[in-house]
């Protein structure tokens, strides 16, 4: 196959463009124009004037949750605490009998008047259907009385608010949230694989051809290697395990990266501290939530290293990044020499002692660009006066991190082409761009989307870019973005999307 007549995008820095594209099998075949228009060829496409780069990775997911979310009542956008109880009454009405109501997406930083949600604010509308909403951020949950009935008084570590007389408000965080999900809010396997099908075209018409999955606490590998098994599977998946599960591969002697083209295992996953949102990010000012200390962190990154595993460290806050950071640097003689890519996520408030250390110790930071717009009232309220050191971007980048780029969907939504924009204009919404000084190239942020992720899942030499060898993962645009203007990137489309030489996404020809 020669894709011809438009723009490719190589994200090589040796040949930037290339006039076509020839592809053989699964993979690139050359690149360079003349040569490759002149081979014979079964098929030839004629993108007319299109623009071709390489497939987008979204480098931070939680893939089934978000595909389930997709199902779920959704929150996202209510302004206050009456219009969130109003979309949870519309859906209670078609809620089965003896089954969960499930809902995703509310911000209580969002509301006006400013209040947190109770169970008495959901009783009302959801009767004796026990119902389960989750924050924004996924580390607050709002049951009503039904769903706190269940757990009888046993509501585990973590943090459970508390009302006047002692008695739980209907609200949990962090650990107690996500125990209260493991116990009574599990989704069989059935359903998730379904969920995750009807995702996994979602993400294909989106641009997306490989995701780093974070679900792995969820057991979402047995879900991916059903579908694998079953010839579904058309993302490139690099999966996260809980840490927890180290003393296992241990055991097992398995290492990082075992797997195939489609699907490996490679990271383990651990959270040092809560969000901005939930206001459990641990700051150095002391308030926030500790869940992983610096001295246990640095204890499991030594242990990982030996027995061949880089860590994923959930990190908001300044003390949370801190932490991680002085706990790499302990470890460092550990995992450095078996050249193991560790990264921290988010890094979403970092000090600016701090902000030099990625580069110097090698640590990439594993971001969200559509973080910052989507979190800048928040940060400005609940980080006043550090948010220039909030979310950035171009500040890491110019340090000489690695930086990579993911979605956090259902946090935000699995949308590359977004996602971009976000970490260009530093705005979604038409307002004034925030903090603009750290705002992103469109080349830096695209690299971000499809050459980093690569390199992070040790596939720099398989994916990435558009050079000979390399896998035929790829995007066409309905222009190029380098070509606009950045305030018209919104207009920037997909077109089609193609993984490993196979059409996933609206196959040609195109009108």
């Amino acid at each position: 196959m020669i894709l011809g007549n438009g723009v490719v995008r190589t994200m090589d820095p040796s040949l930037p463009t290339a006039a076509a594209l020839a592809i053989a099998g699964d993979t690139v075949a050359g690149g360079v124009g003349t040569h490759e228009r002149a081979l014979p060829s079964p098929e030839r496409v004629d993108l007319r004037g299109r623009c071709v780069v390489p497939g987008f990775t979204d480098a931070h997911v939680h893939f089934p949750t978000w595909a389930l979310a997709r199902r779920q009542v959704r929150l996202e956008g209510t302004r206050s605490l009456e219009e969130a109880v109003a979309r949870v009454g519309a859906a209670a009405s078609s809620a089965l009998s003896g089954g969960w109501l499930r809902g995703c997406g509310w911000r209580s930083a969002d509301w006006l008047p400013a209040v947190e949600p109770t169970r008495h604010a959901l009783d009302p509308v959801t009767g004796d259907v026990p119902a389960a909403l989750w924050a924004r951020d996924d580390h607050s949950l709002w049951l009503n009385s039904a769903a706190l009935a269940l757990a009888r008084g046993d509501l585990g570590t973590g943090v459970v608010e508390l009302d006047d007389a002692g008695e739980p408000t209907g609200l949990l965080r962090e650990e107690a949230a996500w125990r209260f999900r493991e116990r009574y809010l599990a989704v069989g396997e059935n359903e998730t694989a379904d969920a995750m099908r009807e995702g996994i075209r979602v993400a294909h018409a989106r641009g997306v051809t490989a995701v780093h999955d974070k679900d792995g606490w969820l057991g979402a590998q047995r879900i991916w290697q059903r579908l694998r098994a079953s010839g579904l599977l058309t993302l490139r998946v690099w999966q996260s395990l809980p840490h927890e599960r180290l003393g296992e591969l241990e055991a097992l002697g398995l290492r990082s990266g075992i797997g195939d083209d489609w699907l490996r295992i490679g990271y383990l996953k651990l959270f040092m501290d809560g969000t901005l949102g939930s206001r459990t990010a641990w700051l150095l000012d002391g308030s926030g939530v500790a869940i992983t200390t610096g001295e246990e962190l640095a204890e499991v990154v030594r242990r990982a290293a030996r027995a061949g595993w880089p860590v994923a460290v959930h990190a908001i806050g300044d003390r949370a990044n801190r932490e991680a950071l002085d706990a790499f640097e302990a470890t460092r003689d550990e995992w450095h020499p078996r050249g193991l890519r560790q990264r921290i996520e988010h890094a979403q408030l970092v000090h600016p002692d701090d902000l030099p250390r990625f580069a110097a110790l090698g640590v990439a930071c594993s971001v969200q660009f559509s973080h910052a717009p989507s979190d800048r009232d928040m940060a400005d309220r609940f980080w006043a006066g550090r948010t220039a050191h909030a979310y950035a971007f171009r500040s890491l980048l110019g340090s000489g991190a690695v930086v990579a780029n993911g979605s956090d969907a259902p946090v935000e939504e699995l949308d590359p082409l977004g996602g971009i924009r976000a970490g260009v204009l530093r705005s979604l919404d038409g307002r004034d761009a925030w903090h603009p000084e750290q705002s992103l190239g469109v080349e830096e942020a695209l690299h971000a989307t499809t050459v980093t992720p690569a390199w992070l899942a040790g596939e720099e030499r398989r994916r990435g870019r558009l050079v000979p060898g390399q896998l035929a993962d790829l995007v066409v645009l309905d222009r190029d973005p380098l070509a606009v203007p950045p305030e018209e990137l919104a207009a920037v489309t997909v077109v089609a999307t193609m993984v490993g030489g196979r059409w996933v996404h609206n196959p040609p020809p195109w009108d």
